[in-house]
């Protein structure tokens, strides 16, 4: 079984473009949502490698309540599964100083304009992310074992 990305975008034209980079370009399995509460539940129950949120999340709710990117991407952090999984912000948010903005108040990891032009680069950014990730859970766990 591929890699689990987990893509959190409420644009279904978005949602299926990424998907298709990430799986095609990248061969990941991808699962898409919009439904904050899904996207913490499946984050518990299955292994998931990375994130790839949308900042401005327009329909999205946990326990009936609006979350955006940024307060989603909160909520994923505060998640045991969460603490260091890979979360990349996607957003047409590209004004200066948005960048340094929108990964302090999420706490995610990347962040990559839209529309997204490079395909291959998304794709190895994603990787990169994964592989840092598991570098730091294979250190945790060795010092956990001894």
């Amino acid at each position: 079984m591929a890699d689990l990305v987990l893509v959190v975008e409420d644009d279904a034209a978005n949602a299926v473009l990424v998907e298709a980079i990430l799986s095609s370009v990248g061969g990941f399995e991808v699962a898409c949502s919009d439904d904050g509460d899904e996207v913490l539940s499946l984050i518990q129950e299955r292994p998931v490698v990375a994130v790839l949120m949308d900042v401005s999340l327009g329909r999205t709710r946990i326990a009936g309540e609006k979350v955006d990117g940024v307060e989603l991407t909160r909520r994923i952090r505060d998640l045991p599964e969460g603490i260091n999984l890979p979360v990349i912000l996607l957003t047409a948010h590209a004004m200066k100083g948005d960048r340094e903005r929108l990964l302090f108040e999420s706490s995610a990891n990347d962040y990559v304009a839209k529309p997204i032009i490079d395909q291959k680069g998304l794709v190895e950014l994603v990787g990169r992310h994964v592989r840092a990730a598991e570098t730091v859970r294979a250190e945790l766990e060795a010092r956990d074992r001894s």
